[in-house]
């Protein structure tokens, strides 16, 4: 008789317990997102900070970080480059999502042919994969690039 009284009990408890283990995660979650802010920004607001480029990268190259850490995963930044300007080949361990926000880019991924984004034009760059590019005359040319991982590039040799 024992026995049966218990095992109830012992369930309900367990259901109980797995409800607020479940509530407790849930909630201190939507803590965490709610402490995090929302961000608009242009790429001609006067409170970016704008840095250098890698040095093999064009004079007059910067990029300013909108969302994230360099060094971490998902990391979001403007890059720019004056009109008129040659970005030489090279490749991110990242995969990168891009969007044109000024100026004409001429873009050229290995083995491919070249393209012309416009501003508004979005572009997905595989992880790895050698491109360049050439900001064309009607620049400057700035780009919103979100990385997946952190923020790299390692220029390449072109073999002619």
């Amino acid at each position: 008789m024992k026995n049966s009284f218990i095992y109830p009990n012992l369930k309900s408890s367990l259901f109980v317990s797995i409800f607020f283990v479940a509530f407790t995660l849930f909630a201190q979650e939507n803590i965490e997102i709610e402490k995090e802010m929302s961000i608009v920004k242009t790429n001609k607001d006067a409170d970016l900070k704008w840095g250098p480029c890698p040095p093999f990268m064009p004079e007059g190259c910067s990029i300013a970080v909108l969302h994230g850490d360099p060094t971490k995963r998902n990391v979001d930044v403007f890059f720019k480059v004056p009109a008129n300007s040659d970005i030489p080949n090279h490749r991110h361990h990242s995969a990168e999502r891009m969007v044109l926000v000024s100026g004409e880019l001429q873009v050229t991924y290995e083995g491919e042919e070249a393209q012309i984004m416009k501003v508004g034009s979005y572009a997905y760059g595989p992880s790895n994969k050698p491109h360049k590019a050439k900001c064309l005359n009607s620049g400057p040319c700035v780009l919103f690039i979100a990385f997946e991982e952190p923020l790299d590039a390692f220029p390449l040799i072109v073999k002619e």
